[in-house]
């Protein structure tokens, strides 16, 4: 086993955008899952995140989930996800199920966040400008990550605090991510100096 071990203790900074996309647009979910949905458009969460130096493991990450339920639990439903570790892609795939692939980023922080991924051409590129003070959570946020993972339901808990501040975000989309494009994010935060404890699975 080439990586550490669940939980994972990460932190850094996140730009997380919502978007609402229509659900056939989606790709293919866990089959133990439906995508939460509002008059046919399903909530769908992208991420730049910088995990940095004394997390368990520092890198980078973009994502792309969807939030889904099963019954009455909700979680989120990592469809398409991006790293520059292949420690962080080798564990997040035996551990939890998660699709990592590899790619290159490139992240500026201040004045205005911009990023880019690509892998052998553009995955995403996004411009998040904050526009309110960073306020801290008054309590650690929690929620579930719902993945295949041997053939069956895997449920991993996330529990995270830091501080959140409101944001306009812009992002272009292509390749394996081009189910986006023609969509527009309706909400985007940057959490700053966020923590993050991801694991251990629901046995």
């Amino acid at each position: 086993m080439d990586y550490p071990d669940e939980p994972w203790d990460l932190h850094g900074h996140g730009y997380v955008s919502l978007w609402l996309v229509p659900v056939r647009s989606l790709p293919a979910l866990p089959p133990e899952v439906t995508a939460v949905s509002l008059f046919g458009k399903a909530i769908v969460a992208t991420a730049f995140v910088d995990y940095l130096p004394g997390s368990l493991l520092p890198y980078h990450e973009l994502l792309a989930g969807v939030l889904v339920r099963q019954g009455r639990r909700v979680g989120l439903s990592i469809t398409d996800i991006w790293v520059d570790s292949p420690t962080s892609r080798d564990g997040g795939r035996e551990l939890w199920g998660i699709p990592k692939e590899l790619a290159e980023f490139k992240l500026v922080h201040e004045p205005t966040f911009t990023g880019t991924a690509s892998d052998s051409s553009l995955l995403a590129e996004a411009e998040v400008r904050p526009v309110t003070p960073g306020l801290p959570l008054p309590f650690p946020v929690t929620g579930t990550v719902l993945q295949t993972l041997h053939d069956e339901l895997a449920r991993t808990p996330v529990r995270a605090r830091g501080r959140i501040r409101w944001a306009n975000g812009r992002w272009r989309t292509a390749g394996s991510l081009s189910w986006l494009t023609g969509n527009r994010p309706f909400a985007t935060v940057k959490a700053e100096d966020f923590e993050l404890r991801f694991g251990p699975r629901a046995r």
